[in-house]
């Protein structure tokens, strides 16, 4: 299984999934992501071409990136507040 992460929905229809290190755009239907995965969740899919195999969410990478993302924006905000 390879990682990526659901980029976008469209038309609450489709997901758009950036897959593996090179970020190879994939988009599947949107009722076959998990039931928590939503814009920004990481999953680990497996794929058969451009069938989708399986999916399922990853909970670790996804919280990871969530509080990566939260420290560098309290950087950025104490640095904004230090320049006003």
């Amino acid at each position: 299984m390879v990682k990526a992460v659901v980029d976008r929905i469209v038309d609450g229809k489709h997901a758009v999934l950036l897959v593996g290190d090179q970020e190879v755009e994939k988009v599947i239907s949107s009722s076959k992501l998990p039931d928590s995965v939503t814009e920004g969740s990481w999953v680990k899919v497996e794929f058969n071409g451009d069938e989708l195999v399986s999916i399922e969410a990853d909970e670790k990478e996804t919280n990871q990136t969530k509080k990566r993302i939260k420290t560098k924006m309290e950087i950025l905000r104490q640095r904004s507040n230090r320049r006003t």
